[in-house]
């Protein structure tokens, strides 16, 4: 035991303690019942982490660590999610560089030393080039990570670390995806799809968010075949020329004349039919829609389910494709096409406005409105829909024997809090398509594939070519499938490999494969799966959750894990969501400087699971003295607690092993329910008041010889080594340091304390009120101290205290603990019908 107990230094300390020592480490031949699994979120490396990740990493590292103590083996790894667009984006912007396709690799490539300051200067690096800077990237931000993670107390066991894009995790993705196309799971279409222009790639449902922005509907006059107007309202008056029909509501009177026949499109001067459609709004406009194709998720449907041709005029850039398309005929139509073609959608807007005006097709001035627009919840722009040819991964969106099955599975899961679940069943019964799961982009798992070209050089993309389990991971781009050779690439009669990489939520959803080791040599998936725990936040149910459900429903048919702890937001001081891309999050480096990491943690244990928590340092600074409290009373307590025996006779020592006792039952059955937080509320309360008032009663008698004291020390040890851990799941680094005054093993491999073993050593003439009747002629007497001014350590000359007969039975049996505590030289009873007491100070 040091001379003066103190935090500093004492996690740098015990870290390389735990780690040498390998304290968390998992026990590979314990038996599946033994063991407790948790499918740890792996965090994304693009940057460095914030507070949030401090908030929801501590609730599930308090249950690793209850659970530790309870007998079992916890297997709890880390992951990093480093593939993916966060990834690529923080690359390009850290050495100025971006991916150019086409660009030849060069194995001597430095990356620039000035950044330039424009995303248009940025150097032009191969594929391979850049993948290898994402690489050199992400391998620092982990090392980072995980020295943020262990300085705040995380019991991972580092040995099972992994990365999305190692090659355990790349054979995971592709086999399990491999096994998705062998069972009809998986499926290439050419199809609209949702369309971010900036990353240039598909986005899926679950990546999407509305945001409210600006427009305007523009009224513009088709023409029917008499010559007569017709007029239609748009917000997209840059889509005419991408007109494939018109839609009204089958009971709208005013429009049932002109259903089945043609009109003709201003400006470029198409027939379109007028048809009817239940999602046509008869409120919205003037009534008649335009359907275009794609302007929005409403015109996919209309043109499925109407069967209409493709006039697809925006290319994947976000601009106005150059060539005039074949369905624009006249030299007239064809001039105005060319004033648009190559623009951006918004210069087309302004040019196609300015034509229609002139031409007099647009009536009267736009009307402003405000209207909700999809957006990549990454992007800042609004997407676009481009036909592209993608793969989709089945999930109950189309079918819907499956979403039943994927409901049960909801139903099948526990939920903590328990009214989440919900959100998963609205999610689920919301679903309109299947999982786009490619996307367009470099740096992540590729996609395991090639296609053969016939003798004209086109793919059949009907019969793409698939590599032996054994042969993964590979990367169809550098890679040969077998029967080939590499001169065959690109070649009539030869091969291509698959571009289109894996949705990063696409290995994500496999994280407890990949955590175990699925089918791997050295895997252990069969002793931690179906996992027992999946902790994360609760605004990726819909991603991340979801997508690891359909995972294991299709390869296992069961759930990966058996209960879900879902995590609150970290609001700002204006109560809105801290998140990297508002810039308002914060560091935690600077927090744990400055309150410890035990007081970091305290903060973090008191938000409730679902609940969203305000950031407050207010409540860091308790933590921290709550930690140091721990210090120091556990010199105390070791400073005078000599015990030889175990060995109770004092009713006030066992009263408190009895209220200890009561505690430690709440505890258990909170922690055993994930309910950290009133866990930490039972146990500090308990402290307070043993620090406060019990240890305050029994000083005297401690430091005396005899029976009296030798039940003091025996009550001080028992309870301490109680309260140290109690506490050891949420301050770590205080219990151990105060735990190895006196202990040989790490806490946080001791047996959890049992209430019932304490309930014995209470004994069963233990009266629990006792502590609460003492306490309250002390608190009582320490206010007249107060109120007079004086010290707590001024003698008071004489005490009368009026209460029931068993109130003042119990009293008396503590009389001497508290003359001691309360320096009283006369205590006196009196019976009465309620409480009182009068006290005179000497």
């Amino acid at each position: 035991m040091p001379e003066k107990p103190q935090l500093e230094g004492i996690e740098k300390r015990w870290s390389l303690h735990w780690d040498e020592q390998r304290t968390y480490a998992f026990d590979r031949s314990a038996k599946r019942d033994a063991v407790y699994s948790i499918d740890t979120p792996p965090p994304t490396v693009s940057g460095s982490l914030h507070v949030g990740h401090v908030f929801s990493y501590t609730h599930a590292d308090i249950i690793a660590r209850f659970q530790r103590m309870m007998g079992k083996t916890v297997f709890y790894p880390m992951g990093w999610d480093d593939n993916g667009l966060p990834t690529e984006r923080r690359v390009e912007n850290y050495y100025g560089v971006v991916c150019d396709l086409d660009a030849a690799y060069d194995p001597d490539y430095c990356a620039p030393k000035i950044v330039p300051s424009q995303r248009s200067s940025f150097a032009r690096v191969s594929r391979r080039n850049f993948i290898e800077l994402c690489h050199r990237l992400t391998e620092l931000d982990e090392i980072a990570f995980r020295d943020l993670f262990a300085r705040l107390g995380l019991s991972v066991d580092w040995s099972l670390t992994y990365a999305t894009i190692d090659d355990r995790a790349q054979r995971a993705s592709q086999r399990a995806l491999l096994r998705n196309l062998q069972r009809g799971e998986l499926y290439r279409q050419l199809a609209p799809c949702l369309w971010d222009v900036t990353f240039q790639t598909a986005v899926a449902q679950a990546e999407l968010e509305d945001r409210e922005i600006g427009g305007a509907f523009h009224d513009l006059r088709f023409a029917d075949d008499d010559g007569n107007a017709v007029v239609v309202s748009t917000t997209r008056p840059e889509l005419v020329p991408a007109c494939v029909a018109l839609v009204a509501h089958p009971e709208n009177e005013r429009f049932r004349h002109l259903i089945g026949r043609t009109v003709r499109c201003p400006l470029f001067g198409m027939d379109v039919l007028v048809r009817t459609h239940a999602l046509a709004d008869p409120a919205k406009g003037t009534g008649l829609a335009m359907i275009c194709t794609f302007g929005d998720l409403t015109d996919v449907i209309w043109w499925r389910e109407l069967d209409l041709p493709t006039r697809a005029i925006i290319g994947r850039d976000g601009r106005v494709q150059h060539d005039v398309p074949e369905w624009i005929v006249s030299q007239e139509a064809r001039a105005s096409y060319l004033q648009v073609a190559g623009c951006t959608v918004a210069e087309a807007r302004r040019r196609i406005v300015e034509a229609l005006k002139a031409s007099n097709a647009l009536i009267g001035t736009p009307r402003p409105i405000k209207h909700a627009v999809k957006f990549f919840e990454k992007g800042d722009r609004p997407l676009e829909i481009i036909a592209t040819r993608q793969w989709y991964l089945r999930n109950g969106g189309r079918d819907s024997t499956l979403r039943e099955d994927l409901l049960e599975r909801g139903n099948e899961l526990r939920w903590s809090p328990s009214f989440m679940g919900s959100r998963y069943a609205n999610w689920v019964g919301g679903l309109n398509g299947d999982w786009l799961i490619s996307r367009q982009r470099v740096f992540g798992v590729p996609i395991p594939l090639w296609y053969p070209l016939d003798l004209q050089g086109q793919p059949d993309f009907g019969t793409p070519i698939c590599p032996d389990e054994s042969s993964l991971p590979i990367d169809p781009q550098s890679h040969i499938p077998a029967g080939y050779r590499e001169h065959q690439r690109g070649q009539a009669g030869g091969f291509i490999g698959e571009t289109d990489i894996m949705d990063t939520w696409a290995t994500s959803s496999l994280t407890p494969q990949i955590a175990a080791g699925w089918e791997e040599a050295n895997g252990c998936f069969d002793q931690v799966f179906p996992m027992d725990l999946r902790p994360q936040a609760h605004d990726i149910i819909r991603t991340w959750l979801f997508s690891t459900v359909v995972r294991s429903h299709l390869e296992t048919n069961q759930l990966p894990w058996k209960q879900a702890m879902l995590s609150g937001w970290i609001l700002d001081p204006d109560r809105k969501k801290m998140s990297k891309s508002k810039g308002n999050v914060v560091t935690p480096i600077a927090l744990l400087d400055k309150y410890g990491s035990d007081g970091v943690r305290y903060w973090a244990a008191l938000g409730r699971l679902g609940m969203d928590t305000a950031f407050d340092e207010t409540q860091m600074k308790n933590g921290r003295r709550l930690a140091m409290k721990l210090l120091n009373v556990s010199e105390f307590v070791l400073g005078c607690a000599h015990q030889s025996e175990r060995s109770m006779t004092e009713p006030l020592d066992q009263a408190m092993i009895a209220r200890l006792a009561k505690v430690v039952n709440l505890a258990t059955t909170a922690l055993g329910s994930l309910d950290y937080s009133k866990a930490l509320e039972q146990a500090e309360a308990f402290f307070w008041w043993y620090c406060d008032d019990y240890v305050e009663l029994v000083k005297g008698r401690a430091h005396g010889t005899g029976a009296g004291a030798t039940s003091a020390h025996c009550a001080l040890a028992e309870s301490l080594s109680v309260i140290q851990r109690l506490f050891a799941p949420f301050l770590p680094f205080a219990a151990e340091e105060s735990w190895s005054w006196w202990q040989e093993a790490s806490v946080h491999r001791a047996q959890w304390p049992d209430a019932f073993l304490l309930a014995v050593l209470a004994g069963p003439e233990a009266i629990a009120d006792t502590t609460n009747v003492v306490s309250d002629v002390l608190r009582e007497i320490r206010r007249a101290k107060s109120e007079a001014k004086v010290s707590m350590k001024a003698v008071v000359d004489h005490v009368i205290v009026s209460d029931s007969a068993d109130r003042l039975a119990i009293l008396r049996s503590a009389e001497r603990d508290l003359c001691d505590a309360g320096q009283v030289k006369r205590f006196e009873t009196a019976f009465a019908e309620s409480f009182g007491i009068s006290v005179t100070l000497a």
